[in-house]
């Protein structure tokens, strides 16, 4: 490394060198013959004798040229009037500044450094946009890196709760090592595999996967890759990119994040066209074009399908979609497994029960979840991680961190509990919503306070009636504050709630059908657009006075469910005076401490002697959660105004 090093610094110190001389070989004046020294007495008798020509002062230094074309040069003495004595003899006088005592290598030096600097800029650019190819002007060389053994094998056996998937995937691989049991019954391996899912749920782990097993070159690249400032660099990269995979064929090609190149085409505003379209336009070639990739498997993940280009999705390119989703109960106890092999567990800890309370969590969020244990477990100095830490861990994973060094007034407390203690017993009461999981006054996130309500199991499709318990949960806490301390005393704690109530009904009403007044009919608005230019050229398909039915049916709606509320904690004041000063004694209760409390039993807390928890927020993936709100509710955010 150090010899080739060498090597080329001498070879650009040599060029330097033989363009500094040649340089001064051509500049002007460079090929002037040497001037003579002459003596300064000399010198003026050949000014009187009418034998010079011209002469520069500079200085004490004077030069010039006699008639016959040679050149001299002497030093004068202080005399003022050899300026005046040359003009009379009519030689023409050039003055110019003195230099000082410059030496000459130095006059060159920082005469050349400016030419020398742009060089040194020029050569810097170019080794930086080669893109390690080692040739100039290597803008449109792929960036695809082939995955290695000492980059960290991955195999089927580290990916759990998704087996549907990865049986898909398994087949490609069984294909690469043993084409002709597929070949003998007519198959072909499918171009291209897509994995959908939402993000977390281990997609590029799943091609990892793959890059361990199928013992073929493996080149991956982020979808991003493709895109450069320069025109037509993405369309080189993606030739360039199937010209190494038919170098190394067979061999697979992973795109992470393919929808930031084959998003859909005319989507854009303007007339101009778009350089991303360029570069899909050549991946569909190169994926099924008139040229064969035979042994070139493609494999994409993308968490936004429905912005994926059509023509990128038909057979022959991406043959098959694999669906990669959130994994339901045994799917998470597995993907536990797998995460708790490096952690010592304490011997209460069950990895089914911890299943059965985290719905929804997608494999990045149980290993989130898993990691916040072990943490919290260090913190305490413990040696093993108990099911108590995981407990805290996915409290604070699903609500936020506590937040107890957070200064608030008896009357902010008093109002926080009668609130969360509305929301808790709404959901009591409520036949159709989910149990009651926890509620805490102690603020967490961006909540002063939170009260969570858990499926008993995965829920995949939702009902009417337990959309319309959800708005009468939410109504919970309003309904609270205004019982108990009036209308005009209410917080703005609930606009939260008020959000999510609106969002639940009017979802309801203008896409899922659940209207009587509306019928089944889609209202869109427009308002789920991703494209900008696809939104402005079309049209809102609802008329206003349609538009003025939905307001009122989303009032209406609200009305009942905030009506319905009122019923159940006006019926059960006395329960809700029992909840909220319970919250304030204990500050936290679990679903069966809170009916304990409203019971007017006595709850056994366990004094654990810990250290204050750390006061900034967790950052927690929120984007696999079901697509309605999470169950949760929470005293609004921080206070706004109004």
């Amino acid at each position: 490394m150090m010899g080739n090093f060498g090597r080329n610094l001498a070879l650009w110190v040599v060029i330097a060198l033989l363009l500094v001389v040649l340089f001064n070989q051509f500049q002007p004046g460079g090929g002037k013959p040497p001037e003579a020294q002459i003596a300064y007495s000399d010198f003026i008798g050949e000014v009187n004798g009418g034998r010079v020509r011209s002469v520069t002062i500079q200085g004490h230094n004077v030069s010039g040229s006699m008639t016959d074309g040679k050149a001299f040069q002497t030093y004068t003495p202080d005399d003022q009037s050899l300026v005046q004595h040359l003009t009379d003899k009519g030689i023409r006088v050039v003055a110019k500044p003195e230099d000082g005592d410059v030496s000459p290598f130095l006059h060159y030096l920082l005469s050349w450094f400016p030419f020398l600097l742009l060089i040194g800029v020029w050569v810097f650019f170019m080794r930086q946009m080669q893109s390690g190819g080692g040739r100039a002007m290597g803008f449109g060389k792929s960036r695809a890196r082939m995955l290695t053994e000492k980059q960290g094998r991955v195999t089927f056996e580290d990916v759990a709760g998704i087996d549907e998937a990865k049986g898909e995937l398994q087949e490609i691989v069984e294909f690469l090592k043993d084409p002709q049991k597929f070949q003998r019954l007519g198959g072909k391996i499918p171009k291209g595999v897509l994995l959908v899912g939402p993000p977390g749920t281990g997609k590029t782990l799943l091609a990892r996967a793959i890059a361990g097993e199928a013992n073929v070159p493996f080149f991956t690249i982020s979808g991003s890759d493709f895109v450069e400032m320069f025109v037509g660099v993405g369309a080189s990269r993606v030739r360039d990119m199937f010209e190494q995979g038919k170098k190394n064929a067979p061999c697979i090609i992973f795109i992470d994040e393919i929808d930031a190149v084959g998003r859909h085409r005319g989507a854009g505003l303007g007339g101009g066209n778009d350089e991303r379209e360029q570069t899909l336009n050549q991946m569909l070639v190169e994926m099924d074009g008139f040229e064969s990739n035979e042994g070139v498997i493609l494999i994409a993940a993308t968490n936004r399908p429905d912005v994926l280009d059509p023509a990128l999705l038909r057979p022959g390119r991406f043959d098959r979609q694999v669906v990669v989703p959130n994994p339901d109960v045994a799917g998470r106890e597995k993907i536990l497994r797998v995460h708790m092999r490096k952690v010592p567990l304490a011997s209460d800890v069950d990895p089914k029960v911890i299943a059965r309370g985290t719905p929804g969590f997608s494999g990045a969020d149980l290993a989130n979840l898993v990691n916040e244990a072990a943490l919290l477990a260090a913190r305490l100095s413990r040696r093993t991680v108990s099911m108590a830490e995981f407990e805290d861990a996915k409290d604070k994973v699903m609500m936020g961190a506590e937040r107890r060094s957070m200064v608030m007034s008896d009357a902010e407390k008093r109002m926080t509990a009668y609130h969360e203690a509305g929301h808790a017993l709404c959901g009591i009461y409520e036949p159709d919503s989910d149990p009651l999981h926890k509620v805490t006054i102690i603020p967490r996130g961006r909540a002063l306070g939170l009260t969570m309500n858990l499926p008993e199991g995965d829920r995949l499709s939702y009902s009417k009636s337990y959309l319309l318990a959800k708005l009468v949960l939410t109504m919970g806490g309003r309904v609270a504050e205004e019982l108990i301390f009036g209308p005009n005393q209410v917080s703005n704690g609930a606009s939260g709630d008020i959000k999510q109530a609106t969002d639940i009904s009017r979802r309801m009403i203008t896409e899922w059908g659940m209207s009587d007044k509306l019928g089944m009919i889609a209202y869109g608005d427009n308002s789920q657009e991703v494209f900008l230019g696809h939104s402005v050229t079309q049209s809102k398909n609802i008329s206003e006075h349609t538009a003025r039915e939905i307001e009122a049916e989303v009032k209406q709606m609200i009305d009942r469910a905030y009506a319905r509320a009122r019923e159940i904690l006006t019926q059960h004041i006395d329960e809700l005076h029992l909840l909220a000063q319970g919250l304030l004694e204990y500050e936290t209760l679990s679903g069966e401490e809170s009916r304990m409390v409203m019971r007017g039993e006595k709850v056994e807390k366990k004094v654990v002697d810990e250290p204050m928890p750390e006061t900034r927020r967790s950052s927690v993936p929120t984007t696999s959660r079901p697509a309605t709100p999470p169950p949760g509710e929470g005293f609004g955010a921080a206070p706004q105004p109004g």
